[in-house]
């Protein structure tokens, strides 16, 4: 019996895809956190901030965590593209799996939250003075999500190159 064929990415595609997801994830969390907004109402101006609102901080907090995982991977990536060894040997393929696997799942949940927010706050009345607050925020949730599908293709390409085994 002949084993399966190995299918594997090469380590500068990898290397690619965690980048453009720094890149998604470092321009949403400028967009979010550069947030603020100064609307004119009835009892005068009022100054908001994704700080006010949860799932602005929780969109945050993921990106955050996702921008620090991805620079952990790049480097590894970077280690495996120079010297030709992966760091920790084939066991660490799994916590490449595994860890792809977390982060993408936690993006799209830190976009989804944000974009659950923004349209609950389209519905307030009066919403129209808080377009550029919303809008921004929709921004940042966007490009979450372009940095969770990048994330999708960094644990598609982890599961190629787990060990085949039978």
């Amino acid at each position: 019996m002949t084993p399966p064929p190995t299918t594997t990415v090469p380590p500068y595609v990898s290397l690619i895809v965690r980048i453009l997801t720094l890149i998604c994830l470092l321009i949403s969390f400028i967009v979010i956190a550069t947030n603020n907004q100064t609307v004119s109402t009835v009892a005068g101006d009022v100054k908001i901030k994704f700080k006010d609102f949860y799932a602005y901080r929780y969109l945050i907090a993921t990106v955050i965590i996702g921008m620090a995982y991805t620079l952990l991977q790049i480097a590894f990536s970077i280690s495996l593209l120079t010297t030709g060894n992966r760091i920790g040997g084939e066991g660490f393929l799994l916590f490449d799996f595994y860890g792809d696997k977390f982060i993408s799942y936690f993006l799209v949940t830190g976009a989804a939250a944000s974009f659950g927010m923004t349209q609950d706050l389209k519905q307030l009345e009066g919403s129209d003075n808080y377009s550029k607050f919303l809008n921004t925020s929709n921004a940042a949730a966007s490009l979450c999500l372009i940095g969770f599908f990048f994330a999708v293709a960094s644990s598609i390409f982890s599961s190629y190159n787990l060990p085949k085994r039978i």
